[in-house]
């Protein structure tokens, strides 16, 4: 799996994981979906790796993600900005994965 960061997703992300020292982790939410081919993707802002998590090299941070969720992601994609809001989006050559993505900054609790 290869994720690059643009340029402008890295200058929105640098002063906010220097500022919390967390980590990012591509995050495919099922909770309240329905069925797990309904989830949404989410960037989560944690403290470590859960135990099924694999670390993914980027150009900018490593990003983890859930083995046992790679069947939902494309082998190349990129995570830019939505311009004028606080989300992101991450798209691959062929698709849109998720067009506005929240970062969002997790419990202990919840990631549970």
């Amino acid at each position: 799996m290869n994720i690059t960061f643009t340029d402008k997703a890295i200058k929105q992300l640098t002063p906010i994981l220097a500022q919390t020292g967390r980590m990012l982790k591509l995050k495919y939410d099922t909770d309240g979906c329905g069925c797990l081919v309904d989830g949404v993707i989410a960037l989560w802002l944690v403290d470590e790796a859960d135990e099924d998590d694999i670390a993914v090299e980027t150009n900018f941070v490593p990003v983890f993600v859930e083995k046992s969720r790679l069947v939902f992601y494309d082998d190349v994609m990129t995570i830019d900005v939505v311009e004028g809001t606080s989300s992101f989006l991450l798209k691959s050559p062929g698709q849109i994965l998720s067009p506005r993505m929240p970062l969002i900054e997790v419990s202990e609790q919840h990631e549970r």
